[in-house]
């Protein structure tokens, strides 16, 4: 998409950022831009956009951008500077594995190797069928099950590498029953 950077063509561009955007995000943001420092909701907006998309597409960027009357380039710096912003959709189920000091000792880095092996992803991808996305964290605070994985907000504990493929398959065939349940 490109959207037109001048103010005559408002229209236009509130338009254009409607097929990037939903009319609340849009809405959102025209009232931020009424604001003296406007750029300074940035970090809300992207993550009111991230909320309802799952990550930060480059059109909804530039719509952002463009809604906000800033250089492209500022929407994409704030987006990639910080840590907890998406530039790639995520899996129906993201794994998160826990890195810190307590999971590493235990055998983090061996479960993560596994977990890499068996998806076929590094971390911070997400597998060709959408269903996994792979990421670390510093610590998910539960050190006495250490190590810990994360899927859809359930702790996995006492993880070892070869407990990885049996707990990928349940939640593939957890995809499978719910499609199926939605073909009926």
């Amino acid at each position: 998409m490109t959207l037109s950077t001048t103010t005559d063509n408002r229209q236009q561009v509130r338009r254009e950022a409607m097929d990037a955007l939903t009319p609340e995000i849009v809405a959102y943001i025209e009232e931020c831009a009424g604001d003296t420092y406007a750029s300074s909701h940035l970090i809300n907006i992207l993550h009111k956009v991230q909320a309802h998309f799952g990550y930060l597409g480059r059109e909804q960027m530039d719509a952002v951008a463009q809604l906000l009357q800033v250089p492209t380039a500022k929407v994409t710096g704030v987006a990639t500077f910080y840590h907890f912003f998406r530039m790639e959709p995520r899996g129906r189920f993201p794994i998160n594995i826990c890195l810190g000091t307590a999971c590493y000792v235990k055998g983090a880095e061996r479960v993560g190797d596994r977990l890499c092996e068996e998806l076929g992803i590094h971390f911070g991808e997400t597998t060709r069928d959408g269903l996994f996305s792979l990421e670390g964290s510093r610590c998910l605070g539960t050190c006495g099950l250490a190590p810990v994985i994360m899927i859809e907000d359930q702790i996995y504990g006492n993880m070892t590498p070869d407990q990885v493929p049996a707990l990928i398959e349940k939640y593939v065939l957890k995809a499978q029953q719910e499609e199926q349940d939605q073909n009926q």
